[in-house]
């Protein structure tokens, strides 16, 4: 059984990090890496940062397929030749993967959540579930320490910066690689974050968990801007689930008992 600390953390340990393909997850990261870490705590409550990003399992399966097909004339595993996914049951084991990444640090080092903040990033379309059915792949354990924030475009938003960030150099790369437009719309013009969080604008429920969220404003690409204005609204936007993370950590205190020993 995980130990719990008596301290008092000012960081979250899990962000999800989602939203649509080239809405500014992976900038949004990156200029959280280059903060100091102290100062980086006290304005976004976010600590020793560990990315779980789930592009470089399924870039790893599309090379996979390459090499069966190219170099042992075999039969793909993962996807068809147009390098869609064969079964839909494979979006739901990306996060299944995330899960156990997870779960692995956590069982190397207990206290691990103290002094990390772990994001995990991805993007989920309703064409293959959406994010109410990758959600359910996570355990109560990790919902139940997680935060959500949403990163909020338009589908053409999502359309023009996938256009713009492609290096065809670096298909692989995190902040370079890109969808082709039929398959970008295909899989993500259409998306469940309004529907899922209509209910509640505190928090998103899945199952028994309830999981604070707020959103981050990304429709005027204020994250390939001045890093300044960036910083101040993801301040705001992370405070303001901070306060949220802090109301179900009360919650919790006030109607679970804590277990000694």
């Amino acid at each position: 059984m995980q130990s719990t600390s008596k301290k008092q953390n000012n960081h979250f340990p899990i962000l999800i990090l989602i939203g649509r393909p080239a809405c500014g997850k992976s900038e949004i990261i990156d200029y959280l890496q280059h903060i100091d870490i102290n100062k980086r705590v006290a304005r976004f409550h976010i600590k020793n940062i560990q990315v779980l990003d789930d592009f470089p399992m399924l870039w790893t399966w599309f090379e996979e397929d390459d090499i069966l097909e190219d170099k042992f004339h075999k039969e793909r595993l993962y996807t068809d030749s147009l390098g869609y996914f064969k079964h839909d049951y494979l979006w739901d084991l990306l996060i299944q993967r995330l899960e156990l990444e997870y779960q692995k640090k956590l069982k190397d080092n207990p206290w691990y959540d103290e002094g990390n903040t772990t994001i995990i990033e991805f993007s989920r379309g309703s064409q293959h579930g959406g994010y109410a059915q990758a959600l359910t792949n996570f355990s109560e354990d990790l919902l139940n320490k997680a935060s959500i924030l949403y990163v909020n475009v338009s589908y053409r938003e999502s359309q023009r910066k996938n256009r713009l960030r492609f290096n065809p150099q670096r298909p692989y790369s995190i902040l370079e690689h890109a969808l082709p437009d039929e398959k970008l719309e295909k899989l993500y013009s259409s998306d469940d974050w309004h529907k899922l969080t209509a209910s509640d604008k505190h928090f998103l429920v899945t199952g028994s968990c309830r999981t604070p969220y707020a959103v981050f404003e990304n429709e005027d690409d204020i994250t390939t801007g001045d890093s300044s204005a960036l910083g101040s609204r993801l301040e705001q936007a992370l405070n303001h689930l901070w306060d949220i993370h802090q109301m179900r950590s009360s919650s919790f205190s006030d109607n679970k008992p804590v277990k000694e020993g």
